[in-house]
């Protein structure tokens, strides 16, 4: 691997992991952040549901704005500003500074996260993209389990100020070092960025985000309903607009490639199941048998034990099998942990259904980014990548929200976990329109395109 490839690689994993581990470590600084400014708990959620409704809705005009001036300029200010906001934070002296600042810090997010994928679709040939989307999953991994642990030191320590300072230091390093980066200069695209088209998308997305994160606390309301039906009318509109403008926000050659179609509702229908399960799981264990936030952990172990180990035996799987059998087979592997489960009475069989989980999530999601990634043209691979990170920020909000409303029709947690494992068979589903060996690649004739045999993915 070259010096410039290897650099790209640590820039996008280090990207990756900052966003992740920001996600699970504010979780646990929640409840002292509250103590000590004095929040209500409305306020404190707003300093994730903020968050999350802007990097949801400018994730995919960040991508085309990374496809037309450079996924390494926008790497480059998603990590420096995702560094000052955090300190910012950090140094905050009441909960509405908090809120504003995570509301900032999302806009840097969202120029952020689709680079990470972009700058690799630029650096790596379509044939050499398993392994480095494969060390991004599994870093991803690897934060996530790290986060709680790392959080509650923190908080127990220094205080929940610590959770924020820590992302400083590496996006302030990695944002410059973006900056010296040197390479073969990746095909850009000459579109003109769609503002009409971007705010439509944003729109909906905001709308709909804001309000399924909403429902696990307030339910269905009438608020709910209004906040579903101006997304539906907001997406329709950008749907009508897309097909009449001359530069659309999502190109042709991603939005009409079955390949990428079938990626994304791969991953919506794998993230919905995964964190809906464990929102009922974590009622299951704790409220239904008894078991404190410790123990419950400990038994959750696998999940990410398998997560981080399924990234590289995904980069295996996808070069011997190819894409449709290795999706088609992990998202079996998901719905057989929700169902394991469901019926687990003991450690033996949480661990089971655990380890089950990790291991088909974190196969479909290397799996399904690298179908995403390389089927795109590299002057669309930003727009690709913020639609990957969409549908992994949609999923799981759909997941919970589903979650929510079948427990709340009094049958448990038996229903919820039924409904969830089907949402992942619909995902297998989905997955065998993916393509079982190379086909011609819809960037044809750019950079990185495949030529000679076809081989399989």
């Amino acid at each position: 691997m070259s010096g410039h490839r290897a650099l790209t690689l640590a820039c996008s994993v280090v990207g990756a992991v900052i966003v992740a581990l920001d996600g699970t470590v504010l979780t646990v600084a929640q409840p002292s952040l509250q103590r000590d400014l004095g929040a209500s708990f409305t306020q404190v959620q707003w300093t994730s549901t903020g968050y999350l409704i802007a990097v949801a809705g400018l994730l995919v005009f960040s991508g085309r704005l990374g496809d037309r001036y450079g996924h390494q300029r926008l790497y480059a200010m998603g990590m420096l500003g995702f560094g000052a906001t955090s300190a910012g934070i950090g140094l905050a002296p009441g909960v509405g500074w908090v809120i504003g600042l995570r509301v900032l810090q999302g806009v840097f997010g969202a120029l952020l996260q689709p680079a990470t994928l972009g700058m690799l679709r630029a650096a790596f040939p379509p044939d050499r993209l398993r392994m480095p989307i494969a060390v991004r999953a599994g870093a991803i991994g690897l934060a996530a389990a790290a986060g709680p642990v790392l959080g509650g030191v923190l908080v127990a320590g220094p205080g929940w100020r610590a959770v924020f300072f820590l992302n400083v230091v590496p996006a302030l390093v990695f944002g410059l070092l973006a900056l010296t980066l040197r390479g073969a200069r990746p095909q850009r695209s000459s579109a003109r960025p769609d503002v009409p088209g971007a705010l439509l998308l944003a729109v909906t997305l905001a709308c709909l985000v804001h309000t399924l994160v909403a429902l696990p606390d307030g339910g269905w309301t009438r608020a709910s309903a209004l906040g579903l039906a101006s997304a539906a009318v907001a997406g329709a509109a950008f749907v009508r607009h897309e097909r009449r403008t001359a530069s659309p926000l999502v190109p042709p050659d991603v939005v009409g490639s079955a390949a990428v179609g079938s990626a994304l509702g791969l991953l919506v229908a794998a993230s919905a199941a995964l964190h809906g399960t464990l929102f009922v799981a974590t009622f299951l264990l704790q409220d239904t048998l008894g078991l404190d936030p410790v123990h419950m952990a400990l038994l959750s172990l696998p999940l990410a034990a398998l997560m981080i180990a399924a990234a590289p035996g995904c980069a295996v799987l996808l070069r011997r099998a190819g894409a449709r059998r290795t999706s088609v087979a992990a998202t079996a592997v998901l719905a057989a942990g929700i169902l394991v489960l469901g019926r687990a009475s003991g450690t033996v069989g949480f661990c089971t259904g655990f380890a089950l989980l990790g291991a088909g999530f974190g196969t479909v999601m290397v799996a399904a980014t690298h179908v995403v990634v390389r089927q795109a043209a590299v002057g669309s691979a930003g727009v690709a990548g913020g639609l990957q990170q969409t549908a992994l920020n949609v999923g799981p909000a759909l997941g919970v929200a589903a979650a929510t409303t079948l427990m709340g029709l009094g049958h448990g947690h038996e229903l919820p976990l039924v409904v969830l494992a089907a949402v992942a068979v619909a995902g297998a589903m989905a997955g065998r329109a993916l393509p079982e060996r190379s086909i011609e690649m819809i960037n044809h004739g750019q950079q990185g395109a495949n030529a000679g045999v076809p081989e399989r993915r």
